[in-house]
C-alpha cells in the first residue's frame, strides 16, 4: 500500500484558507458581519500573545462570521462556492503536477489538513481527492454545524495521530504501507518524522532549517 499525505494551506493552496474562507461565507450568508473582522484580528493578537489556542482562534472566529450554527445544506453550498474558487485560482500548479505524478506511481492521496473538513472536503473533490483527514465540527442535535470543535484540531501532533487514527480505521497497519507526506510548515514535523519519505514544500525558514537537518527534500511549487 502506498499513501501520500499532503497538507493543503500553502503547500497545495496558494495561500492560507480559513480567513478567506470566512470573508467569503460572511459575503454570501449575512454581510453585516465583516463588520465584525476587527473583532476578529483581536481574537487572532489574543493567539499570537497565548491567550488563547488554535481551537480556540478557530471557535471565536468562526462564531463571529457565520454565527453559532450552520445548516447543513448551507454550509455545503458555502463550501462549494469557496471551492470552486480555490480551484480555479489558489491551486499552485507544482502541487497539481505532484499529486498525478504520485498517481501514476500507484499512492493513494490523502488530504491531512488543520482546515476545517466541512470545506476542505470540498477542495479535496476537486482535486479529485476522496480521502481526507482534518478538524471536524461538533453539530447539534438537528445536524446544524457549530463554531465548536468535535475532537482535536488537525494541527502539530495531533495531525499525526488523527493520520494514525484514519489508517486503522481503513485497516492498514504501518508496516504494510510506503508513506510519503509533504507540508510547507514545521509544525507538521511529527507527521514528516513519521513518513517513510518527507517533503518540505513551499517551506518556512524554520521548515527548511530542519529539512536540511533531516536530509528532506526541498520543494519548490510556487
Amino acid at each position: 500500500m502506498r499513501i501520500a499525505f499532503y497538507d493543503m494551506d500553502k503547500t497545495i493552496t496558494r495561500a492560507p484558507t480559513w480567513a478567506a474562507f470566512l470573508v467569503h461565507a460572511a459575503l454570501n450568508r449575512a454581510p453585516w458581519r465583516l463588520a465584525l473582522l476587527p473583532a476578529a484580528g483581536a481574537a487572532s493578537l489574543a493567539y499570537l500573545a497565548g491567550r488563547i489556542d488554535r481551537a480556540g482562534l478557530k471557535q471565536a472566529t468562526q462564531r463571529l462570521m457565520l454565527g453559532g450554527a450552520v445548516v447543513p445544506q448551507a454550509m455545503d453550498a458555502l463550501a462549494a462556492g469557496f471551492a470552486d474558487r480555490v480551484a480555479r485560482t489558489g491551486v499552485l500548479s507544482g502541487a497539481r503536477a505532484r499529486i498525478a505524478a504520485d498517481r501514476a506511481e500507484g499512492y493513494r492521496i490523502v488530504l491531512a489538513t488543520a482546515s476545517h473538513r466541512y470545506y476542505a472536503a470540498a477542495i479535496a473533490g476537486r482535486l479529485g481527492i476522496a480521502d481526507v483527514v482534518a478538524t471536524e465540527a461538533k453539530r447539534d442535535a438537528a445536524g446544524a454545524i457549530l463554531p465548536e470543535l468535535e475532537g482535536e484540531n488537525c494541527y502539530g501532533p495531533a495531525k499525526l495521530r488523527m493520520v494514525e487514527a484514519w489508517m486503522a480505521g481503513q485497516g492498514i497497519a504501518r508496516g504494510d504501507a510506503q508513506v510519503r507526506a509533504y507540508s510547507d510548515h514545521v509544525s507538521d514535523a511529527p507527521l514528516l518524522d513519521w513518513a517513510d519519505e518527507a517533503f518540505a514544500v513551499n517551506a518556512h525558514g524554520p521548515l527548511k532549517t530542519l529539512a536540511t537537518e533531516r536530509g528532506w527534500p526541498l520543494l519548490d511549487w510556487r
